[in-house]
């Protein structure tokens, strides 16, 4: 049996509620009971192996306090050339990151920091040790 590959604008949106349900810090378990769901149908239509219908997501953008459009941006236009410098495979480990905990973590933790100044030198550090790591690889 062939396994059946997830849509890649299903994908896109299911990471797009992973991450604003993560920032939110509201667990798959909360929202799918705010919404008449298990925890395991949330995780499914958060992979985009299962899709979500236009009244759910309606239903999850109010939950989320976002707007529908929210899910879709940055979504992979399929065979339709983009404008401008948009190169959404360049960007694609930026939404992957942020759909982490790990990134949603420091997401949150690097906005809470109010002098440029410092956010600079955080900066530097992660740069210079991704570096130190990238030479030991």
């Amino acid at each position: 049996m062939i396994k059946k590959i997830p849509n890649p604008i299903d994908r896109h949106v299911g990471s797009r509620v992973r991450m604003r349900r993560m920032l939110a810090g509201i667990s798959q378990e909360k929202l799918g009971d705010a919404l008449g769901l298990t925890f395991q149908q949330v995780q499914k239509y958060e992979k985009g192996s299962n899709r979500i219908s236009a009244s759910r997501l309606q239903q999850i953008a109010k939950m989320l306090d976002v707007p529908v459009s929210f899910f879709f941006d940055g979504a992979p236009t399929g065979d339709v050339p983009t404008a401008g410098f948009a190169d959404s495979a360049a960007t694609t480990y930026i939404s992957d990151f942020l759909t982490t905990s790990e990134g949603v973590q420091l997401t949150k933790a690097f906005t809470r920091i109010k002098s440029g100044r410092l956010r600079r030198r955080v900066i530097d550090l992660v740069e210079a040790l991704a570096d130190e790591d990238g030479e030991k690889a």
